[in-house]
């Protein structure tokens, strides 16, 4: 018996010598060359970068095979994980960089489990740490990317920022709990597939997200049925541990905290920062999140930011002319690669900063076809006007889509600068076990330029005509007054710039929000039943556009109900545990005339 014990621990011995010597291998095997266009790389693609908590980062390193020096490192640390990763490397070399991309532990040919967000925090820490002990290190770091790329960012100096981390250039950057996959407490189910996505193999299950058909399916299915939200996997039949787990923090707790830098963290990150992102892109929520959290808690940051009409994945790298209806301003079309490595030749070579970048905010005012530059996202507007909603009619009509919740006739309700009775409202009923209509309460957004609108079942509210040409710079803000015969309810405010053609400019994407988290992501505050109550707007999203003589501001608000978010059914429980048995009595939202839009505005005397 002793003997077969031995035997065991004999084999298992020879098993982990062996699987040092491939990881020793990997990180001392030696480059292989490959020339492409007259230039030649050294290349390795199977390093395995070890962190203090035994796992393994892969990573895939490109150099010129002309550099003689140390160089500055360019690092890509991503979870998407690509068999044509060495291109982006090769582009780094390209540029005169070592090119870097590493990944997520578990991801490429990490032996590790694939867990996303969670420890990249230390991971990339740890791989710029590695990086600066290499020979061909001149223990300059720069990081860039978009999406959770720019997420690993933030994440890398959460902690501390190491000393060779001389910038980032986060993109349109993903912030867990902030961002995704809820926005202002709602959970959006475009985030669900992918959880399979970066975890069903050690690359991209491309095949099973890209099956759009079967998604749309799912979120219809379960529309219909009326089951709760965190039963979404058994309505797929395929467990989504990763997704249930998310939903187990609803509010922004020690869960999501522990991912990126909260608060106080946010007063170390010394090293200049460069963001980009779009009006129209998802990722705008997390990248103003940082700003703001960056600017407050470090009055000295030097954090710019490049924004224009661009979506998600525009402002990452070259944006498109023409985006859902609307051929953006020549001066817009910038190429965003190009100009993230001039960032890096002026921090890491010394060479001049971008010319784009006059000021901290930089924006494009769309119509102008002209930049802006501010020292802050409050100095983009020189003055506010301040809008009531009323329920008086406006006299003024538009086309409507899928119907209006305006009642007799497609007519919009009056923005009016005067306060108005705080008494009288609007009343809006949802009757949540009614199915029959998808789009009834949707957000009344289709494309940035349209010729109808969708209401559905909410209220559209217009001002006057606009007598001068003026510029709309930032976020509008506000309060909405309402109260409700339930405890929690969801709902969406989207502004228009209403043409005096009659067309409809959607400034930005639809701000969606949660009742309950109005005041605080940490805290859910429920309403009281029947109670009025003030809303504050949360991070709406920032635009620029040039509002034409003539033109009127339309803004359109509504209750939630669709197949695309979480549906709250105003119990106060676990949103993601109601079911349509949850519904009962219709929900009923009376909008105050008290509740009120600020809009920013630059006016040039």
């Amino acid at each position: 018996m002793k003997k077969s014990i031995s035997l065991i621990a004999f084999g298992i011995a020879i098993v982990l010598v062996f699987f040092a010597a491939c990881k020793e291998q990997n990180q001392v095997r030696p480059p292989r060359i490959i020339t492409e266009n007259n230039s030649s790389y050294l290349v390795q693609d199977s390093i395995l970068i070890p962190t203090a908590d035994g796992a393994n980062i892969h990573a895939v390193i490109v150099r010129n095979s002309e550099l003689e020096e140390p160089a500055p490192t360019i690092l890509f640390h991503t979870i998407y994980a690509r068999k044509n990763d060495l291109d982006r490397a090769k582009m780094a070399a390209d540029h005169g960089y070592i090119g870097v991309v590493s990944y997520t532990r578990g991801k490429g040919l990490s032996p590790d489990s694939i867990v996303p967000y969670k420890y990249e925090a230390k991971d990339t820490y740890e791989v710029i740490d590695w990086i600066s002990k290499q020979d061909w290190s001149n223990q300059k770091v720069g990081m860039y990317g978009g999406s959770y790329v720019g997420f690993t960012q933030w994440a890398a100096v959460k902690y501390k920022v190491h000393s060779a981390l001389k910038t980032i250039v986060p993109s349109v950057s993903a912030a867990p709990g902030i961002a995704e996959p809820m926005e202002n407490g709602i959970h959006w189910n475009f985030h669900y597939p992918w959880n399979h996505y970066v975890s069903n193999n050690k690359y991209l299950d491309t095949t099973l997200y890209n099956n759009w058909q079967r998604w749309n399916n799912l979120n219809l299915k379960w529309f219909e049925t009326g089951v709760a939200y965190k039963a979404m996997d058994s309505l797929d039949g395929l467990p989504n541990p990763q997704f249930r787990e998310r939903l187990l923090h609803p509010t922004y707790d020690d869960y999501w905290q522990n991912m990126m830098p909260y608060k106080e963290e946010f007063a170390h990150i010394n090293i200049p920062v460069l963001a980009t992102t779009g009006y129209y892109d998802g990722g705008q929520v997390g990248t103003q999140y940082y700003l703001k959290e960056h600017t407050k808690f470090n009055t000295n940051a030097a954090h710019y930011l490049v924004i224009g009409p661009y979506t998600h994945f525009g402002a990452q790298e070259k944006p498109n002319r023409h985006i859902m209806g609307y051929d953006i301003d020549p001066v817009a079309q910038i190429d965003i690669t190009s100009l993230i490595f001039e960032w890096f030749d002026h921090i890491l070579k010394g060479k001049a900063k971008p010319a784009l970048l006059q000021d901290k905010i930089n924006y494009q005012v769309m119509g102008a076809n002209k930049w802006g530059h501010a020292p802050s996202l409050q100095a983009m507007a020189t003055d506010t006007l301040k809008y009531y909603v009323g329920n008086g009619r406006s006299g003024v009509t538009f086309a409507s889509l899928f119907g209006t919740g305006n009642n007799d006739k497609d007519e919009h309700y009056t923005l009016s600068q005067q306060p108005l009775d705080s008494s009288e409202y609007l009343e809006q009923v949802i009757d949540f076990t009614d199915r029959s209509n998808r789009t009834w309460n949707s957000s009344g957004w289709r494309a940035i330029v349209a010729d109808s609108l969708m209401v559905g079942g909410g209220f559209s509210f217009i001002t006057q005509p606009f007598e001068s040409d003026v510029e709309l710079n930032g976020s509008f803000g506000g309060e909405i007054s309402v109260s409700i015969n339930k405890k929690d309810f969801d709902y969406t405010v989207v502004l228009f710039e209403q043409t005096p053609d009659g067309k409809f400019f959607a400034l930005t994407l639809p701000y969606k929000a949660r009742a309950s988290f109005a005041h605080s992501l940490e805290k859910r505050q429920l309403l009281i039943p029947n109670k009025k109550t003030k809303l504050p707007f949360g991070i709406v999203r920032i635009t620029s556009k040039k509002i034409s003589k003539g033109s009127r501001l339309v803004v359109v608000v509504n209750g939630n109900k669709e197949p695309f978010t979480e549906i709250n059914y105003g119990t106060g429980k676990n949103v993601s545990e109601e079911t349509i048995n949850d519904a009962k009595e219709p929900l009923i939202i009376k909008w105050y005339g008290d509740g009120y839009i600020e809009i920013p505005l630059r006016i040039d005397k």
